[in-house]
């Protein structure tokens, strides 16, 4: 049923050929998605066709570039349903995450929550809470299935009611384990008095985000994470009624109505234009609109369905592989019902003998057969603490102990595995590409 219809067959060697030229398996996109080439063809003519200068001004040639921006905004707001909020242009979905940071009202009596299942740029947020004396925590995942333990939530949630300022952070889909966290949770932490921040960097490439059913305060988004290009041009939704919350600690050109150096005041632009530090990179955004509409033709319900698809087609060919003695050769972490999941596996390795495969040493054989595909610790030390199961108490004295911190030595330190294998999927995955990953993985049988 899954690959016999051939749409995205075809559309992998209209768009996306490059990959069979170059005998390449791409499993790595959540780490980065590939552009169509239709994208590029016309993002090109747009440069070619036209002069587009500096934005801030009301020249002929700013005024060009005003216009593509502004036209690409408004495509913005229109493909997440974003009327209630202002988009503002970011670096990427870190950038997005420290404007958050860096200008939430963090103080003593403000409180952060995050969940263990956070992305570092989300985690990082704790040092602008700690610096100004406010309190965070972290909730943590089951190791069973790496969802959430509902009731106990819900008791946390309502449990902060002396502090002012809460803000809670939650990834709508984990960049690990693809666990996609119930929407459900933003607006029972806004009913508790929570401002949520919801990072939504690998929901969006192949789910659709409505806001105006799900209105989280703040959003998080990367656009080469959804079509693979421009790279370094990311989003941050702000909700309207919530924009004046961000007291921003400094000011930019751009950023400002006026400002004086005799006198030294300023005063801050009352939209989008407040958070986008300098000149916006004018010339790669019109690509933005451009791919959102090469989405929008693919069909993003189409795509949601094709990944899971892949997620089950893919988890079903590795956990029968077992070596003779009828050990397993691989663990997958995560749910195994592949219900709100997204195409993302994260996978340890096991010799005959029972014992863990350095994850380093998978990927140099993947490198050698041309596999992308991605290991570590994938900026989310939480999941990876847990999947591991290293206690609070162990990290206590490692950190106790040691100076100079590193990975080797934080393994021998602890005598347990850092790190695992990641294989993700996209719009341009095929058979051939999982076949040709499950038959690498074979190879380890009986070693």
């Amino acid at each position: 049923m899954l690959f016999e219809n051939n749409y995205f067959e075809d559309l992998r060697k209209k768009e996306f050929s490059r990959l069979d030229a170059e005998n390449q398996v791409y499993l790595d996109f959540t780490g980065g998605n590939l552009y169509p080439e239709s994208l590029i063809h016309q993002h090109s003519e747009i440069l070619l066709k036209n002069v587009m200068g500096n934005p801030h001004s009301t020249n002929p040639t700013s005024q060009k570039s005003s216009v593509w921006a502004e036209n690409t905004r408004k495509k913005v707001l229109e493909f997440f349903n974003a009327e209630d909020y202002f988009c503002i242009f970011t670096q990427n979905a870190s950038h997005a995450l420290k404007i958050v940071g860096e200008s939430y009202p963090f103080s003593e009596n403000s409180y952060f929550l995050m969940l263990s299942d956070n992305h570092n740029s989300v985690n990082g947020i704790r040092e602008f809470c700690q610096n100004k004396n406010g309190e965070f925590s972290y909730f943590p995942i089951n190791f069973t299935d790496l969802r959430i333990d509902e009731k106990e939530l819900k008791k946390v949630l309502k449990s902060k009611n002396s502090f002012k300022d809460k803000l809670f952070a939650i990834p709508a889909q984990s960049n690990v384990s693809g666990v996609k966290h119930d929407l459900k949770w933003i607006q029972i932490a806004q009913q508790n008095g929570w401002d949520v921040l919801l990072d939504a960097a690998a929901f969006v490439p192949t789910n659709i985000l409505d806001l105006k059913l799900y209105q989280p305060d703040f959003v998080s988004v990367s656009f080469y994470k959804m079509f693979g290009f421009p790279t370094g041009i990311g989003c941050l939704f702000v909700r309207k009624d919530k924009f004046e919350k961000l007291k921003k600690p400094w000011f930019a050109g751009g950023t400002v109505k006026m400002v004086s150096v005799k006198e030294p005041k300023f005063f801050l632009a009352n939209n989008h234009e407040r958070f986008e530090d300098g000149t916006l990179d004018y010339l790669n955004i019109p690509a933005v609109k451009l791919g959102l509409e090469f989405l929008e033709d693919v069909e993003m319900e189409k795509i949601s369905q094709r990944i899971a698809d892949l997620r089950k087609y893919v988890y079903q060919k590795l956990s029968v592989l077992k070596h003779g003695n009828g050990k397993s050769l691989v663990h997958l972490f995560g749910p195994e019902n592949h219900q709100n999941v997204g195409g993302t596996l994260i996978i340890t390795f096991y010799n005959k003998n029972g014992e863990k495969y350095l994850f380093e040493e998978i990927e140099k054989e993947a490198n050698l057969k041309n596999i992308s595909i991605r290991s570590g610790c994938f900026c989310n030390p939480g999941i990876d603490e847990i999947n591991n199961e290293i206690s609070e108490e162990e990290l206590a004295r490692y950190y106790q102990n040691s100076n100079n911190v590193n990975f080797s030595e934080m393994v021998d330190f602890l005598g347990k595995m850092r790190g695992a294998t990641r294989v993700s999927f996209g719009i341009a995955t095929v058979k051939q590409d999982i076949d040709y990953f499950v038959e690498f993985v074979s190879q380890f049988v009986d070693r």
